[in-house]
């Protein structure tokens, strides 16, 4: 034969049927990205998840191709997320009927129009049994009827996959039972808990995957304020995703509006000019390192019960005025002693400012916050928080906390995530802070209200100038 007298002519033949074999099952290469793989992990035990990206960094992707999976049976050796061994029922939805069309089912199935393209994305071509054409919208389908498994412990059968579109309305998310749900742009709330309903009988995956560019809305807010249970939120941002070098994205992030950089570049919520503070996270966040021991250190207080009691700490570099929040500590339902435990730990020296709600009593022993935790050994300030004229504005101290921010004073080790949680959120309505998951935001306004307390740890200092002077 011509292969066997051509070597060459037989290796490029075989290159060949190898590439098109890899087009015909492009789920047997999917390599997700380490964002992307921890979504898909958070699966084995969160059954609500939340992939919160930006723009084109592959978060239909990931929901198109863990899909796949779920329908076909076929799980890579590296996978850590849920699985099924048997056929299953599962629908992908998004807003509209063409978008579904043009994204969950594009990369589902191949290019809406193009037969020759079918099989040549998420779905591999052997596993298409059959594809339901839908109506009113062309080129779109219902289901499609995927052959699952076979082999091992894995059972044969006969998967569907249904599409759905949120402008249908709530009604279309009712009555069949689900194994999973795939959400891909964000869906109002009512359509969002139609569809977890249809998966109470399986308890199985719901998940979304969304730019959050409608800010903190009532979806949003199920993960990212009230935490449900078996809830998880994933952030995927442009410096996360491989397919841009550094250079590339960093002008793609300079081309978004200001206000909708977060959300576009990082998956962060937008809060527009409703966000009290309108600086870029990234502009804030740096490496955590050593504190020089000659730096003055504070802590500062924000009292809780059913909400957190908050504590941060922040170190002040005199030399160049930038003040560091280098810890964060949140806990809720706990009493004093628990607390005062935790913030001793960082440091007994270390000043602690308090707010003015620890002068109230407590109904049990009669006596202030204030005097409790002085009791367990904490560093109190002799007076509550407040500027040097004895006012105790809210308005002025997030005024110098973003002045800080918007010229390079103000930072925030990125290690303190229970602080990023609340500054990602926090924001106003109708001109007013919405007082809500603000707790060590308002600790750390406290700090900086306080500053002028910070102190150096003089023990330590002393030792060090001691060791210094013997050797």
């Amino acid at each position: 034969m011509l292969e066997g007298k051509n070597p060459r002519l037989t290796l490029a033949l075989a290159l060949q049927e190898k590439a098109r074999r890899a087009r015909r099952n492009r789920l047997k290469y999917y390599k997700p990205y380490a964002k992307q793989r921890e979504f898909h992990a958070l699966g084995a035990r969160c059954r609500e998840r939340l992939f919160s990206a930006g723009n084109q960094l592959g978060k239909t992707f990931s929901g198109a191709y863990e899909t796949a999976m779920h329908a076909t049976g076929r799980y890579p050796d590296w996978w850590e997320g849920k699985t099924f061994d048997k056929a299953t029922i599962g629908w992908a939805a998004s807003v509209t009927g063409e978008l579904t069309r043009d994204g969950v089912q594009r990369l589902l199935l191949g290019r809406p129009g193009l037969p020759a393209e079918r099989g040549m994305a998420a779905l591999p071509a052997d596993a298409i049994k059959d594809v339901r054409p839908g109506t009113g919208i062309p080129n779109a389908v219902s289901q499609i009827v995927v052959r699952h498994g076979g082999g091992g412990d894995v059972q044969a059968g006969e998967s569907v996959i249904g599409f759905r579109s949120y402008n249908q309305g709530r009604e279309k998310f009712q009555s069949e039972t689900l194994d999973y749900l795939w959400f891909d742009e964000e869906p109002p709330v009512d359509i969002y808990m139609e569809g977890l309903t249809r998966t109470n009988t399986t308890l199985g995956p719901v998940y979304l995957t969304f730019t959050p560019l409608m800010g903190m809305s009532q979806t949003v807010m199920r993960f990212l304020v009230e935490k449900a249970a078996g809830t998880s939120v994933v952030f995927m941002g442009i410096y996360d995703a491989g397919h841009y070098t550094k250079e590339q994205a960093d002008t793609i992030v300079a081309s978004y509006p200001e206000h909708e950089r977060e959300a576009r570049a990082f998956g962060k919520p937008v809060l527009g000019s409703g966000a009290v503070f309108p600086v870029p996270e990234s502009e804030i966040i740096v490496t955590p390192f050593a504190v020089p021991d000659d730096w003055p250190r504070l802590c500062a207080l924000d009292l809780g019960w059913d909400h957190p009691t908050a504590a941060v700490w922040l170190a002040h570099n005199l030399d160049a005025d930038i003040v560091y929040l280098y810890d964060v500590y949140k806990r809720a339902k706990q009493i004093p002693a628990v607390h005062a435990s935790a913030i001793k730990a960082r440091g007994a020296w270390i000043p602690v400012a308090w707010p003015h709600d620890a002068l109230q009593t407590q109904k049990d022993t009669g006596v202030p916050m204030r005097d409790t935790y002085r009791a367990e050994g904490l560093n109190m300030l002799p007076e509550r928080t407040q500027f040097e004229d004895g006012s105790i504005g809210v308005e002025p101290g997030i005024q110098i906390m973003l002045n800080r921010m918007q010229t390079g004073r103000f930072k925030v080790f990125s290690s303190c995530e229970g602080w990023l949680e609340e500054y990602r959120l926090y924001h106003r309505k109708d001109g007013v802070i919405v007082k809500q998951m603000d707790d060590a935001i308002d600790a750390s306004r406290g700090g900086i209200m306080s500053l002028r307390f910070a102190k150096t740890n003089t023990v330590s200092n002393f030792k060090r100038y001691r060791e210094s002077w013997r050797s």
